[in-house]
């Protein structure tokens, strides 16, 4: 039923719970694994104005990166996915419904907040912007799930 997974992650908490509800997907005939991280184009722009040491922090920025996705990715394959991994510049929105169309994937699952939430706010609006346009099936992981459900 849903053999492409489209992961958007940012290693939120809600992200990293995000993991444990895919692994389960694996049950229900999932194959593949799109591991998909967004560098947010404004934030790049902030620091590229804000910071005479723009490329260091870039540089360790990447670094963190392919760090926390070989960490998902070996996770992934460690259940007998196939994984993709994808690290892509823009809007995040954008980015992740131009790979879920691209990719054709059967199903997104995504963190509910981001790193950069305000607590008040109900849900991110990377988030809420995938639930409202998406094409395709949605999983949403909270980031405080309740075990007495």
């Amino acid at each position: 039923m849903f053999k492409k997974i489209l992961f958007p992650t940012d290693f939120s908490d809600a992200s990293q719970k995000a993991v444990k509800y895919i692994k389960q997907l694996k049950g229900a005939g999932a194959q593949e694994v799109i591991i998909l991280h967004v560098i947010d184009e404004k934030e790049l722009l902030v620091l590229s104005r804000a910071s005479d040491q723009y490329l260091q922090i870039t540089a360790h920025m990447e670094k963190e990166i392919a760090k926390d996705m070989a960490a998902v990715e070996a996770e992934m394959i460690a259940e007998g996915f196939r994984v993709k991994l994808q690290v892509k510049t823009g809007k995040p929105f954008t980015e992740i419904m131009m790979t879920a169309a691209e990719e054709k994937v059967s199903i997104i699952v995504v963190g509910s907040h981001g790193k950069s939430n305000i607590k008040e706010m109900l849900l991110g609006s990377v988030s809420e912007n995938v639930i409202r346009h998406a094409r395709v099936p949605l999983l949403v992981i909270s980031r405080e799930i309740r075990q007495d459900t």
